[in-house]
């Protein structure tokens, strides 16, 4: 083996090392049967794996971020569907402009939307807690599901609306009958990315959440204020056997890689 597949290889194992490390952690200390958060575990057990279901602001909060997270996700494919439809089909000058001003959110640091909404829509516009995530969170999916639905759309031939057209359907039917069936993979890839954007969000729902209102990772956050042990990481191993497994089940049945 030459030196220069040597350095390959060592490049690669840093870069896992880096990424994957925290995870190692994280998991390998939600299995403690410590009294305190400690790596590596003095002892082993699933108490605290057990102990996560028993904490009731845990629950409150998880109930929370599945809400805003199935809604926040609908509401940001409802409107990013037919927008990335229209950009896809349009011939406008403006498309390009449209575009770039979608993306915005995901170029503006979260703290700032969430401060914006807060000064802006919860303060003086008094929203309740829950529409005021709601809106948070849609505001930044929304660029997330126009891109990855554009992506799919790209694959897809323009004249096949021209097709239906011309056999008698109208442009919604064309669209609803023909395109949306077409792209349904890429909408399913939309889904599954914006629902792990929003159910994992912190900056914006940091500044939207209320009293009895939170999300899980801010419950999580105000909960290794007060405690040290190891709930949180054994926590964090469920959410990150949960996306895992949602991640992997969704790209064995509708292969997602493709659109992201």
């Amino acid at each position: 083996m030459n030196e220069r597949s040597w350095l390959t290889r060592g490049a690669l194992a840093l870069v896992l090392l880096f990424l994957l490390g925290p995870f190692v952690v994280i998991f390998v200390a939600g299995f403690s049967g410590d009294e305190t958060l400690r790596f590596p575990p003095q002892t082993w057990s699933w108490r605290w794996i057990a102990h996560v279901f028993t904490v009731e602001s845990f629950q409150r909060s998880l109930v929370t971020s599945l809400v805003v997270a199935f809604g926040s996700t609908l509401a940001a494919l409802a409107l990013g569907v037919p927008v990335a439809y229209a950009l896809a089909r349009s011939t406008l000058r403006g498309a390009e402009a449209v575009r770039l001003a979608l993306t915005l959110p995901l170029v503006v640091p979260g703290i700032i939307v969430g401060l914006a909404l807060l000064n802006h829509g919860v303060l003086a516009l008094q929203w309740p807690v829950t529409p005021a995530l709601l809106v948070g969170h849609t505001t930044l999916l929304v660029p997330y599901a126009v891109r990855v639905v554009s992506g799919s759309l790209a694959n897809l031939r323009a004249d096949i609306d021209d097709a239906a057209v011309t056999l008698g359907a109208t442009r919604l039917q064309a669209f609803r009958l023909v395109v949306l069936p077409n792209i349904r993979g890429g909408v399913a890839a939309a889904f599954v990315l914006s629902f792990i954007t929003s159910f994992n969000q912190v900056p914006v729902s940091l500044f939207l959440t209320g009293p009895g209102v939170s999300t899980l990772p801010i419950e999580m956050m105000a909960y290794m204020e007060t405690s040290y042990d190891p709930s949180i990481a054994a926590l964090s191993t469920l959410l990150v056997l949960f996306t895992l497994t949602l991640v992997a089940l969704t790209e064995r049945l509708l292969g997602i890689s493709k659109y992201i």
